[in-house]
């Protein structure tokens, strides 16, 4: 029987304890898409000084990043169902931090390339881990919450990430945008490894659930057993996809198709990526957990729902010529379709053990990654390449469109 159903809170970890490793997780989280979509509100000084096209900036931003990603996530995941999960995040946090800084050195496309690839692998060592301690911080009538909460991180970290990188690109340059958003990043990893306490892995779980310490291969045929685990994963995955894909692009659409300067264009996708991301995902989980109490299955329902209402605004929203409407749909659109990640981690979480969940989420973000992050910019960039010809800035538009 596991502590939560005899009644009684497990002691190793406080509820204020549980509640800051949670805001630290989160803020470890929101640095990793500050040094994650920094490149994003870059791409334009960047393309015009190297002289790239959309599709190479595609392959920058999406394809070769995310490769690394999740090709070190599985076996870093595996470490981390045995090892101090804390010190990995710590580590990982000072890797990816420090090659983001690192690539505002970059003299050629290649430079940039290869900071980006260790951006990534440093990456795949943050999500995974967190996952896995923020279940052991807290029960699973709590969980989608608290993974929601987790990863609203992300979109403070497109927040933080489009506001100072526009605005320190366009006062002193895109090389010191990366310097600025790296080094803090080393700094914090420092703070994280002092102050965050480890929890009990399985603390919420049965003694034999504890005991269980499954190796590889009994975690990919315990997950290749859930069909659901694949849909939910494939499910999770096309939402990235479009999301990646349009979501990647947004600066380049409005510089091309509306003639923002790239400050500009920070200061509104911070609003409208960063705070409409963030209420989005933090509703998901919120939703999730309420309508979940009485019906799992609407853990998924709900992110369907909202996401089958953003749809239709994304045809105006891409095409309309009047900015301040393409700004509100912007907002509505990226709220509504952030409401998944909560529930869907949730979900995955509860279909296996404690010591399988770190690896269930690399896996979970292998999938969500290679077809969302890998193929959804790369798309997009060699159908802008492809139609320029025939709509000249516009293709662009018409690239997200498809």
């Amino acid at each position: 029987m596991s502590t939560a159903e005899q009644g009684q809170v497990p002691a190793d970890i406080t509820p204020g304890m549980a509640r800051y490793g949670l805001l630290m997780l989160t803020i470890v989280y929101a640095f990793n898409f500050i040094d994650r979509q920094i490149l994003v509100i870059l791409q334009e000084p960047i393309k015009l000084e190297m002289g790239l096209t959309d599709a190479q900036l595609g392959l920058l931003s999406g394809f070769s990043f995310a490769l690394v990603y999740v090709t070190a996530g599985i076996p870093i995941a595996y470490w981390a169902d045995r090892g101090n999960r804390r010190n990995i995040i710590a580590l990982a946090l000072t890797i990816w931090s420090g090659m983001t800084a690192i690539s505002g050195l970059a003299q050629n496309y290649l430079h940039l390339l290869l900071a980006r690839i260790g951006v990534g692998l440093g990456e795949a060592g943050g999500s995974p881990p967190a996952h896995s301690m923020i279940s052991d911080y807290f029960p699973l009538r709590k969980r989608g919450s608290a993974l929601a909460f987790y990863s609203a991180g992300l979109h403070i970290g497109i927040f933080l990430g489009f506001l100072t990188g526009g605005l320190i690109s366009q006062v002193f340059g895109w090389r010191m945008a990366f310097m600025a958003v790296g080094i803090p990043g080393v700094l914090f990893a420092v703070l994280f490894f002092l102050t965050v306490k480890e929890p009990v892995r399985g603390r919420w779980d049965s003694d034999a659930a504890q005991a269980h310490k499954p190796g590889l291969g009994e975690t990919v045929r315990t997950l290749f057993a859930y069909r659901s685990f694949w849909f939910l994963s494939l499910g999770m995955a096309f939402a990235a996809f479009g999301g990646y894909g349009i979501g990647n692009f947004t600066p380049s659409f409005f510089v091309r198709s509306h003639g923002l300067s790239v400050g500009e264009v920070g200061f509104l996708l911070a609003i409208c990526g960063g705070l409409a991301g963030a209420t989005g995902t933090l509703m998901g989980g919120v939703v999730g957990d309420r309508l979940g109490a009485r019906d799992m299955r609407w853990y998924l329902w709900a992110p369907v729902c909202a996401g089958l209402v953003a749809l239709p605004l994304v045809l105006p929203y891409l095409l309309s010529g009047n900015l301040v409407l393409v700004i509100v749909l912007c907002f509505l659109v990226t709220m509504l379709t952030n409401t998944y990640l909560g529930p869907g981690l949730a979900v995955a979480h509860a279909l296996v053990p404690p010591a399988m969940r770190a690896l269930t989420s690399a896996v979970l973000f292998f999938v969500i990654n290679m077809i969302g992050l890998g193929l959804g910019p790369l798309t997009v960039g060699l159908l802008s390449d492809f139609l320029a010809a025939q709509f000249g800035n516009d293709s662009l538009r018409y690239a997200m469109l498809v």
